[in-house]
């Protein structure tokens, strides 16, 4: 067995999903299964039990996720000894949503390129709701990400920023906010709502709250796909604050007056725990740190 299957392993027994872990790591679904074949038999047991709808790890799979794990941690130090100096090599890998990568990275990566110019920093962009999963399903090194208000188990976040979570109305289209006795009517004015994440989450909590059932226009993947319909005047949507302020459209929508206020964004930079040793991630943390006074 070589590193690249031992990592292939290591994606797959996180995601348990075949799928996934081919469009992750750029393989093909029938190349993957193939390299666990091969991996099971050179162990010599069956390492997953897998069927039609579901992937699970065998009791030999769950110790050979720990062998996995331990290999790329000790292959990733030999490369930096035999880098014969003490500058960081490899690469870094980062996902985070378009705004992200334009309002809050640039400073960050100027720095980390100009004093570790020996490091490949492999940026993906996204929906920002799939930040987290995508850290805990090893496909990332890094994520920049809304924070829970627990963060999630073998995670380390460190807070960077924080921003409102606001309703907006498109500028264009008045008519596409109904009121009534001067305050807005849910039930007949159309929402845009994010397939998932945690604006979702905030958005479905502060209906319920209020007891009232929306009228769905869409829902959509990305703030930036939120902010472009509400342009359109297909509805009222809601972003983080920092979203609007980036987007170029944001001449196009204006921040709805509503009370009560949802729970603003924490916005953070995370990985995860078990990583936080590894040479180039302490260094990336170090200049978050440096760069914006993160907590």
């Amino acid at each position: 067995m070589d590193i690249r299957e031992i990592r292939l392993f290591q994606h797959l027994s996180e995601t348990l999903h075949f799928g996934r872990t081919s469009r992750a790591c750029n393989i093909t679904p029938s190349a993957l299964t193939r390299t666990v074949q091969r991996l099971e038999s050179e162990v010599g047991t069956r390492l997953f039990i897998r069927d039609n709808r579901s992937v699970a790890l065998t009791p030999a799979g769950e110790i050979f996720k720990k062998f996995a794990e331990e290999s790329t941690a000790r292959w990733q130090d030999l490369q930096q000894q035999l880098s014969g100096d003490n500058l960081l090599g490899g690469e870094i890998s980062l996902y985070c949503s378009v705004t992200a990568a334009y309002g809050i990275l640039p400073g960050i990566l100027g720095i980390f390129r100009k004093k570790y110019p020996s490091v490949h920093i492999n940026l993906q962009t996204g929906d920002a709701a799939q930040a987290l999963p995508k850290l805990l399903n090893n496909e990332v090194d890094v994520t920049i990400a809304a924070l829970p208000r627990k963060q999630p188990r073998g995670l380390n976040c460190l807070k960077i920023t924080e921003t409102p979570l606001v309703f907006i109305a498109p500028k264009n289209f008045p008519d596409t906010v109904v009121r009534r006795g001067g305050h807005i009517d849910w039930r007949r004015t159309p929402v845009i709502m994010a397939e998932q994440g945690l604006s979702r989450e905030r958005i479905d909590r502060w209906f319920m709250t209020k007891k009232i059932e929306p009228t769905i226009y869409a829902q959509v993947a990305g703030n930036e796909a939120i902010i472009a319909m509400v342009s359109l005047g297909c509805g009222v949507g809601v972003v983080p604050q920092l979203v609007i302020e980036k987007s170029p459209m944001q001449d196009q929508v204006h921040i709805l007056n509503v009370k009560p206020r949802l729970t603003p964004f924490s916005i953070g930079i995370c990985t995860a725990a078990k990583n936080m040793a590894h040479p180039k991630i302490k260094a990336f943390r170090q200049i978050v740190e440096q760069e914006t006074g993160g907590s």
